[in-house]
């Protein structure tokens, strides 16, 4: 008799960090969304100083959480994490924290618990000195307590666990997969958004990320000048929180931008906000996979990301790459060659790149499922 069928539903310990609104969480959400409740059920551990509370949502759909201090507190943090996995009888932890899982892993592996996964979202890049440090010195570490290994992307699999494990087939990949039809293209919410934010008659440039170094916001409003100093009428959304929002208020206001730029903070209706923009615009420092730029493919919105973001990204025919030591000039006028472009239908497109969250969220309880049959 196999675990699943005698102990149902299967609770899955996914050690998160913060909730900050973020990408990654973001992910995770998708896939408990779409899996099978009644045969698994997520448990989420979250940092004790998360900017953002647990969902609604998902607690009415049987998810836990558990608030754990964070790993900046580390003895504490093993030791909160060690006893609420032995007290919870986990068979699985998932860890989505990068190369921090060493951390929750090792507790895992302290507390008995027999599947320990370590999940890369992430990879390294300029402009965040310190941060890189430690992810170079951790990333030996990755395997130590990993039974087994995720990625969101080969880039980000063969960053983390190196080439040879990719080339093995000893990492799992699972997409960024997203619900292709709440992303679709609708002309009617696009003049209900534009006349929402007064945005009628504007050629919008949109972007969805966290205000941190690795978004990269200080140029993007940099390059943003330049477009408005070609064409009068654009407008830029920036939608999210985080750190770094206070400065990229301040850099707007001293660029003469405070009536282009938008700061519409963390916002659930994301799916009809891309439907406004006329171009999205992702000049990251580095990416695993980029789930925003997966829905605005689906939203049918031509792309322009810098030369950090994989190539695995480019999903459809309207996406560009821009070097980041590109001036701003370059980028203005990627941007503005997307003037005019017609908004069309990209899902099946997208579906066949393996981004649909319901075939994804499929493949994704087979692999729970072969690991826990006793």
């Amino acid at each position: 008799m196999s675990f699943i069928q005698a102990n149902r539903p299967i609770r899955i310990a996914h050690v998160i960090g913060k909730l900050n609104a973020g990408g990654v969480e973001s992910v995770i959400n998708n896939y408990y969304r779409h899996i099978d409740h009644e045969t698994f059920q997520f448990d989420f551990y979250v940092d004790a100083d998360s900017p953002c509370r647990p969902s609604r949502e998902l607690l009415a759909m049987g998810a836990r959480y558990f608030v754990v201090p964070p790993c900046q507190k580390l003895p504490q943090c093993i030791s909160a994490l060690t006893r609420l996995f032995r007290e919870n009888r986990y068979q699985i932890v998932h860890s989505s924290m990068n190369t921090l899982s060493v951390f929750s892993l090792f507790a895992a592996w302290r507390a008995g618990v027999p599947v320990r996964i370590c999940h890369n979202h992430s990879t390294a890049g300029r402009g965040e000195t310190a941060k890189n440090l430690m992810k170079y010195a951790l990333r030996p570490f990755a395997k130590v307590f990993a039974t087994d290994y995720c990625a969101c992307s080969q880039y980000a699999g063969a960053w983390l666990f190196g080439r040879r494990s990719m080339e093995r087939g000893e990492v799992m990949v699972f997409r960024n997969a997203i619900e292709l039809g709440k992303f679709e293209f609708d002309p009617r919410v696009r003049d209900e958004v534009r006349r929402e934010l007064n945005l009628e008659g504007k050629f919008v440039v949109g972007h969805v990320g966290r205000f941190c170094a690795q978004k990269n916001h200080n140029f993007l409003l940099d390059l943003f000048a330049e477009v408005r100093r070609r064409k009068e009428n654009a407008a830029l959304l920036l939608i999210g929180d985080g750190e770094l929002s206070g400065a990229a208020r301040e850099k707007a206001a001293r660029l003469g931008l405070e009536e282009s730029v938008r700061f519409l903070g963390v916002r659930r209706d994301v799916d009809r906000l891309y439907q406004a923009m006329d171009v999205f615009v992702l000049p990251s420092l580095y990416e695993g996979l980029p789930v925003v730029g997966v829905e605005a493919q689906a939203a049918g919105l031509p792309c322009v990301f810098s030369g950090a973001v994989t190539r695995e990204a480019e999903l459809t025919d309207r996406v560009q790459f821009v070097p980041l030591d590109s001036k701003p000039e370059q980028w203005a006028e990627a941007i503005l060659s997307c003037l005019g472009l017609n908004r069309g239908g990209f899902s099946e497109e997208i579906r066949r790149h393996g981004f649909d969250i319901a075939l994804s969220a499929m493949e994704l309880e087979k692999f729970y499922a072969g690991r826990t049959v006793s």
